[in-house]
């Protein structure tokens, strides 16, 4: 299934939140989501982070939300922060066109690496990662202090 990929506008936050509360569904966690779509707003606004968006009959079915960073080892890196399909729209083809514009966006920003977690049970997406050569890192630890 071929997907309209385009950078989201503002117009996007509701259906951008809304994929990212069925993320958390599926991961799990439906009460970790405490970001409201005015934080969104403030946050895009600032420019602190981008969305690419997929589109099927100008319905947003897919979107892949990053910034930039840095590595200090490496240099300028893209973290992706949360990668989603829609249910009904997986296994479509959606989430490798997605995929594909995200590298094409870090190398457009000359990054030297895109970065990103997947959840240890995820067999589907270590798979889908797997399959696009994804380098696994062990021995790290994902840590994080609420302000």
């Amino acid at each position: 299934m071929q997907a309209t990929i385009r950078k989201a506008t503002k117009e996007d936050l509701t259906a951008i939140h809304e994929l990212v509360v069925e993320l958390a569904i599926y991961e799990k966690e439906p009460h970790a989501v405490t970001a409201t779509i005015k934080d969104y707003e403030q946050a895009f606004d600032e420019d602190i982070f981008e969305v690419l968006v997929a589109e099927i009959n100008q319905e947003i079915v897919g979107m892949v939300f990053y910034y930039m960073t840095y590595s200090t080892w490496k240099g300028k890196m893209l973290y992706l922060e949360d990668f989603v399909v829609n249910e009904k729209f997986r296994k479509s083809g959606i989430g490798q066109q997605l995929y594909d514009a995200l590298l094409e966006v870090g190398r457009q920003k000359k990054a030297v690496l895109v970065k990103w977690q997947v959840l240890d049970w995820n067999e589907p997406a270590i798979k889908f990662y797997k399959k696009n050569s994804a380098v696994f890192e062990v021995g790290w630890l994902t840590c994080k202090k609420y302000l």
